[in-house]
């Protein structure tokens, strides 16, 4: 427990004086910081201690950044923002694929790490607040049922391991059934920041959503873009 936050991060990264810098960067913010400097040693940390987001490199010995999200979230939905050297989009889309919630491309502004750290958190802790204007405990639209109180989002009655991102996107369209979003403004309610080359961000996680929700994710009957304009939740 730090300041009584009790909010512990996990920074993972093979360069070691990255690491102290990002650990003091965000003790100074209240927070307490783990270290790792490979996957499997991130892996293990995170199998005895309760961490609320994990910063991780994607160049690392032993087992990469992507292939530790990857393992990451077959057990834990909680934030991973991927750092990593390579600024390129398809690196990005990459690290947002293996399931990803951000990515800040090195060398980083600290004030912008911060801010992304304290957001995603907020949107994180929030998924278990129900004060949210819920006009009904229970939204349902064909297969699908939102419960607007657990924040869980249930396919044929089967709950859905949806990220805290993820279920920002849903929560957003199942309140707006047939509603067209542009991928600026789902970008702009959900990371809560202004929308700059956010198309992509917004793609891969909607690709993700079909995939767990969508019978054929190829031929979505639920999500449907609407060309040139952006995303609808259809109603059924």
């Amino acid at each position: 427990m730090v300041n009584g936050m009790g909010e512990c991060i996990l920074v993972v990264d093979d360069d070691r004086e990255i690491v102290k810098a990002i650990s003091i960067l965000l003790e100074g913010e209240g927070y307490q910081v783990l270290k790792a400097y490979d996957g499997l040693q991130a892996l293990d940390i995170l199998s005895v201690h309760q961490v609320r987001l994990v910063l991780i490199d994607v160049m690392m010995p032993k087992l990469d950044g992507l292939s530790a999200v990857m393992r990451i979230r077959e057990r834990q939905n909680i934030p991973i923002i991927v750092l990593s050297a390579k600024s390129e989009e398809t690196d990005k889309v990459l690290g947002l694929s293996m399931g990803a919630d951000d990515y800040v491309a090195k060398p980083y502004n600290p004030q912008e790490l911060a801010a992304r750290v304290k957001s995603h958190l907020r949107r994180y802790t929030s998924l278990g607040d129900i004060h949210a204007g819920c006009r009904s405990s229970q939204i349902k639209n064909g297969r699908l049922l939102y419960n607007t109180e657990e924040r869980i989002l249930y396919a044929d009655g089967e709950p859905l391991r949806l990220t805290a991102t993820e279920t920002r996107i849903v929560e957003l369209l199942m309140r707006n059934l047939g509603r067209v979003f542009p991928a600026e403004e789902i970008y702009r309610r959900v990371w809560e920041e202004e929308a700059y080359a956010s198309e992509n961000t917004v793609m891969v996680h909607i690709r993700r959503i079909r995939e767990k929700l969508e019978l054929n994710p190829k031929e979505p009957e639920y999500i449907k873009v609407v060309w040139g304009i952006g995303y609808k939740m259809e109603k059924k």
